[in-house]
C-alpha cells in the first residue's frame, strides 16, 4: 500500500489531480500494483480525503495514548513532534496523521512508513511543501518501486 500512495504523489502534482475510483485502480493494476493493495490504498486514500482536520483553541500538551505509543513506537512519536516543533504540521494536522497511522492495516508502523504517511497527510491538505521536507520524509520510503 505504502509503494502506491508514493507512486501517487510521485505522480500527480496535486492530491485531487489523480482519477476517482475504478479509473484510477485501473490504472495502477496497468502499472503492476497488487489487486489488494490497490484495494487497501484507494480506501485508506477514501478515509483521508473525509477526515476532517479537528480544530484546537490552544497548544496545549499532548499525551500520547498507549495504544498510539505501541503502534507507533518511540522513533515515530519523536519524529512527528520534531515536524510539529519545526513547524512543518499544527496540532490539528498531528492528529490528522495519527488517525491515519492507527487506521494502517500493519502494526508496528514504522518510521519509513510514518514519514509517508505524514507526507499524504501534507499532500492532502495542499500544504506548501518544502522540497527539503519531501526529500526527508521520501528517503526511507520503502525500496523505490519497480513500476515507474
Amino acid at each position: 500500500m505504502i509503494d502506491i500512495l508514493v507512486y501517487l504523489f510521485e505522480n500527480y502534482s496535486d492530491f485531487s489531480s489523480h482519477p476517482e475510483g475504478d479509473s484510477l485502480a485501473r490504472k495502477l493494476s496497468a502499472v503492476g500494483f497488487d489487486e489488494l493493495e490497490i484495494g487497501a490504498a484507494l480506501d485508506w486514500l477514501a478515509a483521508l480525503r473525509q477526515s476532517p482536520v479537528p480544530v484546537f483553541a490552544s497548544r496545549g500538551l499532548r499525551i500520547f495514548t498507549e495504544a498510539e505509543r505501541e503502534r507507533l513506537g518511540e522513533g515515530c512519536l519523536d519524529f512527528l513532534i520534531f515536524l510539529e516543533r519545526a513547524g512543518v504540521i499544527d496540532p490539528p494536522l498531528r492528529e490528522l496523521v495519527l488517525d491515519r497511522c492507527l487506521d494502517l492495516p500493519e502494526a508496528p508502523v514504522s518510521l519509513e512508513r510514518f514519514k509517508v504517511i505524514v507526507l499524504m497527510v501534507l499532500w492532502s491538505r495542499d500544504q506548501e511543501l518544502d522540497p527539503l521536507i519531501v526529500e526527508e520524509l521520501l528517503a526511507d520510503a520503502a525500496e523505490p518501486c519497480s513500476f515507474h
